[in-house]
């Protein structure tokens, strides 16, 4: 195979070509020019950060026989055969597939042996964290004392998987995350010993989407030179292969939500899903593009911690005077939620316009953000006039023909309720007093009651059709009862109109509750 994948091609050979992570390779060129070379090594970060470089790097320099500057000079003997892999002093070893105590004792019965050539025999052991319990009590003496001759290099990306007795006896670097500005910069620089034309807006979206990883940029730009081979790789051109979204959809997105307006994001969606975009990755980028616009809506100098383009960050500033703080915030709750539930869900698509939805309708959600959102968008409509009326009270001709709706007209001042008596308003606030006092069965039937007033501001109570109703209508004697407890509660003489309504009727639709106009007094039966 003649082709090699760019991370190969390009992988760095000493330690000048290394991005990233100057910290570390300072130290480890500072170690081999004093001669300080320590026998036990934990290489540990994210994936693609360099771990596995660096340790072949540090192999070939403390086995060359002409360094330069700490580094390896990559000509003599040793340097050479290193780099084709036909040295016998550089052992790498992939602890996810020879993780049993057997491979390990292989190593430690090696370990006795000297190097044939060359100062150092070096066992690289890759995805350390793979080993067994036992596999790492049988490295424990020989990782602790070495022959003088050996140096190992642990590398893992899940430190916290390692026994603390492995990582007392090893020298620990932590490999950071490598911004974006350095992967652009050597993405760039590859692209042109490649001679293939790339925007450079093209490769910061690559170098974004890699989270720190160089390997991941590499692979990934690979990915995209192929599918538009021979031709200049453009920022469309990467939406396209990474199935990527671009910021004027997040646009239209937020906007549409900041409306409530459910079917646009609905059908938003829908162009995003026939375009073939990666649904993960749409919300993995729209909960970013939401953090971003958090910081242009919190700090006046957003434009210093965010790595955006001049006209992106002009329209993250139009949208965050759109758009309050809490309002944004409940946003970015939501997506993140699905962004830790979408992974794994066999329906994404459903999920993602779940969330929509819910974000568009903050009356589905009782946390505080979203009480906040409604009580919001109700003044809103309170300033607009937009508000609605309020249930219309029984006609002349009795309770149970009023209707209720929207305002036709922008402005009208709404129709007030009517004044309601004080001792009708006593009962409603000492209702529960009331039913704690009355006999069985009477209690169960009058607990599904409801409580409204007639145009004549007489109290009335209403029964659901059928057995409630029946209870009293057709026994005058309960009535008189429920009366006298009445009498009772407020020490005046009350006579309340028994009616009835449908079980599967809107009540509220046609009748005043009065349990909804007034506070009632909540007290607990003993």
């Amino acid at each position: 195979m003649s082709y090699q994948a760019l991370y190969r091609k390009f992988r760095p050979t000493e330690f000048d070509d290394v991005k990233g992570q100057e910290h570390i390779v300072e130290t480890l060129k500072n170690q081999i020019t004093a001669d300080r070379i320590g026998h036990a090594y934990l290489f540990c970060g994210t994936r693609g950060t360099g771990k596995t470089t660096i340790a072949k790097i540090f192999a070939k320099t403390v086995n060359c026989e002409n360094p330069v500057d700490g580094s390896p000079c990559g000509q003599c003997k040793s340097c050479k055969a290193i780099a084709s892999g036909a040295s016998m002093n550089v052992i790498e070893i992939d602890a996810a597939s020879n993780n049993g105590v057997d491979n390990i004792r292989e190593i430690v019965d090696e370990v006795s042996y000297s190097p044939a050539e060359g100062k150092y025999k070096v066992y690289i052991i890759d995805e350390v964290h793979m080993l067994s319990i036992g596999a790492f009590n049988a490295l424990l003496k020989t990782l602790e004392e070495p022959p003088e001759y050996v140096i190992f290099i642990l590398a893992t990306t899940e430190v916290h998987k390692i026994p603390i007795t492995i990582l007392s006896r090893c020298q620990r670097y932590d490999f950071k995350r490598i911004d974006i500005d350095t992967i652009t910069g050597r993405l760039s620089e590859l692209m042109e010993k490649e001679q293939i034309p790339v925007d450079t807006k093209a490769l910061r979206y690559i170098a974004k989407t890699a989270d720190g990883s160089l390997r991941d940029a590499l692979s990934l730009l690979d990915q995209c030179i192929a599918f538009h081979w021979g031709k200049e790789l453009t920022y469309d051109m990467v939406l396209d292969v990474l199935g990527a979204v671009d910021n004027e959809v997040f646009s239209r997105l937020l906007r549409y939500m900041l409306k409530q307006d459910v079917l646009s994001c609905i059908a938003l969606l829908e162009e995003i899903v026939m375009q073939g975009r990666e649904l993960t990755q749409f919300v993995s980028d729209y909960t970013w593009y939401l953090r971003n616009l958090l910081l242009v809506k919190s700090c006046d100098d957003a434009e210093d911690v965010l790595d955006v383009s001049s006209d992106h960050l002009k329209l993250l500033k139009e949208e965050a005077d759109m758009a309050e703080q809490n309002t944004i915030m409940r946003f970015i709750r939501i997506f993140s939620e699905l962004s830790g539930q979408i992974r794994y869900a066999s329906a994404k698509r459903v999920m993602i316009e779940m969330t929509m939805i819910k974000a568009c309708r903050p009356a589905m959600e009782k946390d505080q953000e979203s009480v906040l959102e409604r009580i919001r968008t109700l003044e809103q409509k309170i300033e607009k006039g937009l508000v609605a009326a309020p249930v219309a009270l029984a006609n002349e001709s009795g309770m149970g023909n009023g209707a209720a709706g929207p305002l036709d007209i922008v402005g009208e001042r709404p129709k007030m309720p009517p004044a309601i008596p004080e001792d009708v308003e006593q009962i409603v606030k000492r209702w529960a007093v009331i039913l704690n006092d009355c006999p069985n069965p009477m209690k169960g039937y009058l607990k599904t009651a409801r409580l409204s007033l007639g145009n004549d501001n007489h109290l009335q109570i209403y029964l659901v059709e059928g057995t409630y109703s029946d209870y009293f209508l057709k026994f005058p004697e309960h009535q008189e009862q429920v009366a006298l407890l009445l009498g009772n509660a407020i020490g005046k003489e009350v006579v309340p109109d028994f009616k009835t309504y449908g079980q599967n009727e809107d009540f509220e639709a046609n009748n005043i509750d009065l349990s909804k106009v007034i506070m009632m007094d909540i007290e607990e039966e003993d």
